[in-house]
């Protein structure tokens, strides 16, 4: 009745648990142990007797000290009593006076706490505390007074309890003429015990540390004997050992030093035949196998070694009792193996294979190339599985592209990889095309079932119709079995595995079809991953190169070469960039993009377009980079928001992007750069020198942090220059640093009179690895300076009246330059600026002409209010200035500096000869008096 409610008590299961905790917890803390409670008993005593020494002692001390205190006392009161003229000061008109500083400097001599001379009625002649001189001693005298009789007591009262003597004075007469007392504070008494205490202290502490040291020591030492069990625990272990010793289906031996028979359990005995009165007995008396007595007479380990038991076979395991060095028995253990001797053969064909799955697993997909996965399959299964091994893909596959649904369409396969036990096989060499189109053939069936089949080669009628001259070669060579498998992934089939076998005697079996299906399976597995690489690799250098740029614009500042290449494992998001400013400068742009494949590529183009849109607002370096790293943490945040917050993050977000922006003037010879986490550039004199700029190098972009400003570094280079920029991946390789890198650059670019090609082709040479890991970016621009005779300059005060003289002077260089074509609209734009920043603007206003690609019109002044296009009404008097510079020029900008602002306007040289209309020919003069 109780066995069905068993179930449902919620404590009967967990009884076991409940039954074991105790012990868990015993040995776990120790408090139960046979070592702790040895432990826990020794520390005890220790303490008891300790503390009872240092009671003792203390006590003793205390009245030692208080004996010592009398002695002295007494010594000293005597000695003072007994002193020469003691007797005839207490009898002189003024005892005090001629006592008090003697006993003063007696009891200074003698370190006693006081020292007083008394009358016979005991009133104080002297004391060591003056104002008591004139009063009566309290306390019991007449021993002395009376008596004559010297003693000492503990005193308890005024002015202090205290440990004193006193002595009667005998003049010669023997008359009592005055007492002594002398004595010390029992507080006195009191600090001396306890200026002991810490000694006394320390000592206790220091037996109670080593008692109880040497109390663990005893308890460790017993711990390990006894495993930190109890009494009942070690009593029910013994119960339990011998319970399963004689219960387990393994035979289990125990011999001593001695190579006697110490136990047997019941197994044992069954296997090896012993009798009841074994124990005790020789090894060599037991009737067992030579060898068997052998083996436990060396005192050799021994695992699984094979020895007959009658007509049994039995794997023997022997290990010593105690360890190395000692002189032990040994433990011999022994299991029944009769019935595993008959599948030891295939046992061991198992493990080889599952060994060489392993293999497999390790060495097939080391990279992810689709041919190289192929060699490594065929690799693996030689010589161990197969005599020979090839294997075919797919057209579409080793392309990258995705296979067709039915591998029947595609007609035939490329060979890709082939291995063997010689190179003299008759098979078809890597690159030709394998047909499958005879039905019946081997290639042909395990296409059709999709599964592993074996052919003996020899009855193989529809294989040597395939090819019935290699067929024959191959029989004549001794082919005699193969094995064809097809390489499945997510159900298609990508390509086919064939095992061959010509120096094996045995074709294959059952056996190694599922073996071979289990190989091509992970194999296929493999190519597949590499076909896909493949095809996200192409994809994304595809998209990488088309972001990129494909032809530089012209500018007139600087000579510039590039190279881009991506890396082996995968397109990343390095990317440069060339960007023609107003003002005849250029900007040039690289960054990185952490990652690699079509998101980096993607993200770099993101990048690329926020760079260029960025750089028509003509802002400095640092406010560009400004604007780029807000405009990635917008980006970041937006893309992150919602659900899968994380993976949205990791996909699609762009933190950790790095980017350097240079502005170079070739008016000036003037280069701002300003870096986000990117490395500096390098500069290369005219003369070879080669400098590495120390930037500010800023954050990387993304990172949230727009309270820390980037920094600008401005630079000056002399004509001929050239800057080199680049992305990490140049420097940085496997087993090359970025010092060494750096130091590779620098020699390398220290060449001078080269161009910014042989540049760009020189540095490749030398650090480029045969497989880089990262993308690298390097751009080279030799720098170019503007004539100084194709620049023109003037100052102009603000009144109205200099617009004229400046503008006429403006058009008489145009006629210098041979620009007399732009002269009137050249003029009218200047007209136009100049006006406006007399009248609107602030000192000190400047006019500059650049003879460049085109012609270009440069008014500046110190006012940072920006002008705008709009359309005059047909009432209103003014409005139409910045209207007639959009038209009359091929674009206009405005540009501000650290003060001002500079309003410029480009005005196309190759326009010069068109003559503008001539209803839209204004009167220059006029112009002036309108405002914008």
């Amino acid at each position: 009745m109780s066995a069905p409610r068993a179930p449902r008590d919620p404590d009967a299961r967990k009884a076991p648990d409940a039954r074991r905790a105790p012990a868990a917890r015993e040995r776990r803390t120790g408090l139960r142990s046979v070592a702790g409670q040895v432990f826990a008993l020794e520390a005890l005593i220790a303490l008891l007797v300790i503390a009872a020494a240092v009671f003792v002692i203390f006590h003793q001390a205390q009245r030692d000290t208080e004996r010592d205190a009398r002695i002295r006392s007494l010594t000293v009161a005597e000695a003072f009593a007994h002193a020469p003229g003691v007797d005839d000061a207490l009898t002189s008109p003024d005892p005090t006076a001629a006592l008090q500083d003697r006993a003063e400097a007696t009891r200074l001599a003698t370190g006693v706490d006081f020292i007083a001379v008394l009358s016979p009625a005991g009133v104080r002649y002297t004391d060591s505390q003056p104002e008591l001189i004139g009063h009566k001693a309290t306390g019991d005298l007449s021993r002395a007074t009376v008596d004559g009789e010297s003693f000492t007591e503990l005193f308890r009262g005024a002015p202090n309890d205290a440990v004193r003597a006193v002595v009667p004075v005998v003049d010669e007469q023997g008359r009592i003429v005055g007492l002594v007392s002398s004595g010390i504070e029992v507080e006195s008494i009191s600090d001396a015990v306890q200026g002991r205490l810490p000694l006394l202290v320390g000592a206790a502490a220091g037996a109670l540390a080593l008692a109880v040291g040497g109390a663990g020591l005893v308890s460790r030492r017993l711990r390990r004997q006894t495993h930190g069990l109890g009494p009942a625990e070690m009593t029910r272990m013994k119960e339990h050992h011998e319970a399963v010793l004689h219960a387990v289906r393994e035979g289990v031996l125990i011999v001593g030093p001695d190579h006697r028979l110490l136990l047997a359990n019941d197994e044992a005995r069954r296997l090896l035949g012993l009798s009841a009165g074994a124990e005790q007995r020789h090894v060599s008396e037991l009737g067992l196998d030579p060898r068997t007595v052998e083996l436990l007479v060396s005192g050799r380990a021994a695992t699984d070694e094979v020895h007959r038991a009658g007509d049994r076979l039995i794997a023997v395991s022997v290990r010593p009792t105690l360890p190395e060095g000692a002189e032990s028995g040994s433990v011999m253990t022994m299991r029944d193996t009769t019935e595993l001797a008959a599948v030891t053969g295939r046992a061991a064909v198992a493990r080889g294979r599952l060994q060489l799955l392993y293999e497999a697993g390790v060495r097939i997909g080391t990279t992810l190339e689709v041919v190289r996965t192929a060699e490594e399959l065929a690799e693996v299964a030689v010589p161990r599985f197969a005599d020979f091994a090839t294997v075919e893909l797919l057209e579409p596959v080793l392309r990258g592209e995705e296979p067709p649904e039915s591998a029947a369409a595609a007609g035939g396969m490329r060979r890709t990889a082939l291995s063997g036990l010689r190179p003299d096989q008759p098979l078809q060499p890597v690159g030709d095309t394998i047909l499958f189109d005879v039905p019946g053939a081997p290639m042909a069936t395990s296409l059709a079932a999709g599964h592993a089949v074996e052919t003996e080669l020899a009855a193989a009628e529809a294989w040597r119709a395939m090819d019935p001259e290699g067929a024959a070669q191959a029989l004549a060579y001794g082919m005699h079995s193969l094995l064809t498998v097809p390489l499945m992934a997510r159900g298609v089939v990508l390509g086919m595995a064939n095992f061959w076998r010509a120096d094996t005697p045995e074709p294959f079996g059952e056996e190694d079809l599922s073996f071979a299906e289990e190989l091509a399976a992970r194999a296929a597995v493999a190519i597949d991953n590499a076909r896909r690489f493949t095809r996200e690799h192409a994809m994304a250098v595809t998209l990488q190169r088309s972001l990129l740029p494909r032809v530089l614009p012209d500018q007139s500042a600087v000579d510039v070469s590039y190279r881009y290449l991506p890396a082996k494992a995968g397109v990343g998001g390095d990317w440069f960039d060339v960007i023609p400013l107003p003002g005849a400068r250029v900007a040039l742009v690289v960054g990185d993009v952490v990652g690699h494949g079509l998101h980096a590529a993607a993200t770099m183009g993101r990048l690329r377009t926020a760079v260029h849109n960025f750089s028509t607002l003509d802002v400095p370096p640092d406010e560009l980079l400004g604007h780029l790293d807000e405009l990635t943490g917008r980006i970041d945040h937006r893309e992150s928001e919602g659900p899968e917050t994380e993976g949205r993050r990791r996909d699609a977000g762009i933190t950790g992007a790095t980017c350097l922006y240079a502005i170079y003037d070739p008016a000036s010879g003037r280069c701002t750069v300003a870096s986000a986490g990117h490395p500096g550039p390098a500069l290369v004199g005219p003369d070879g020198q080669v400098e590495f700029p120390e930037l500010a190098p800023g954050l990387p972009l993304g990172l949230g942090l727009g309270d820390v400003p980037f920094e600008t570094t401005e630079l000056w280079l002399p004509e001929g220059s050239k800057l080199v920029l680049f992305t990490d991946g140049l420097l940085e390789d496997r087993g090359r640093d970025l010092d060494t890198g750096l130091a590779l650059l620098r020699s390398t670019l220290a060449r001078p009179d080269r161009s910014p090609e042989q540049t760009c082709a020189d540095v490749l040479a030398t650090l480029l690895s045969p497989s880089p890991r990262d993308d690298i970016a390097l751009l080279v621009a030799r720098t170019r300076l503007l004539d100084r005779e194709r620049i023109a300059e003037w100052e102009v005060a603000r009144d109205p009246s200099a617009v004229s003289p400046v503008r006429n002077a403006a058009a008489a260089k145009l006629a210098e330059w041979g620009l007399d074509g732009l002269a009137f609209n050249a003029e009218l734009v200047l007209s136009e600026l100049i006006t406006n920043a007399v009248r609107y603007g602030a000192d000190p206003v400047r006019v500059r002409l650049l003879h460049d690609r085109t012609l270009i019109c440069e008014v500046s002044d110190g006012s940072s209010t920006s002008p705008h296009l709009r359309h005059a009404a047909t009432t209103d008097e003014g409005g139409r200035g910045l209207y007639l510079v959009a038209r009359y020029a091929e674009r206009w900008g405005t540009r501000y500096g650290r003060r001002g602002k500079t309003i410029w306007a480009e005005l196309r040289v190759d326009d010069m000869d068109a003559e503008p209309p001539e209803n839209d020919m204004p009167d220059l003069d006029a112009l002036e008096d309108l405002a914008w």
